[in-house]
């Protein structure tokens, strides 16, 4: 697998330009990214959040982490992190921990990251550990564009 079937079928109904960078086997979206020799900085990672309501997908850079309260804080909901069972049912074609971070093909909301908004270029998981998707900054704000932009996250 190199993209997920959601994905790629979203991508393509969305006329999204993208590259497919292949890469060894990861564990992480940094280990992907210094694997594939991309700055950290350019790989937005995926972190899927449960509330009372539902699901939100919360995305940083893959240096970052998410500061939980903060967030929760934003949304003026009570947060969680999704347990591996509930990502696997909202993104059951993709592998766990692979996941993309544009919500919109799998119908969950996303609240994007503000430090996201100031590379060129971005990479992120497609559904597999072995792939990044590459897109222009334009692409991804266009692939975002519901997406809610704020600050939550610092430095990993």
């Amino acid at each position: 697998m190199t993209i997920a079937p959601r994905l790629r079928q979203f991508l393509d109904s969305e006329g999204v330009r993208y590259d497919v960078v292949s890469h060894p086997r990861t564990a992480t979206s940094s280990q992907s990214a210094e694997v594939a020799h991309i700055p950290g900085n350019q790989v937005a990672k995926s972190v899927v959040v449960h509330h009372e309501l539902g699901y939100v997908l919360a995305v940083v850079p893959s240096t970052h982490r998410v500061e939980l309260g903060t967030l929760q804080e934003l949304l003026d909901k009570r947060l969680g992190l999704a347990t591996e069972g509930e990502v696997t049912t909202l993104f059951n074609d993709c592998e766990t921990g692979a996941i993309p971070p544009v919500g919109a093909a799998y119908g969950v909301p996303v609240i994007l990251d503000q430090s996201l908004g100031d590379v060129s270029d971005l990479y992120f998981e497609g559904g597999d550990h072995k792939s990044l998707v590459h897109v222009s900054s334009d692409a991804f704000r266009l692939l975002t564009k519901d997406a809610r932009r704020a600050r939550f996250s610092h430095q990993a």
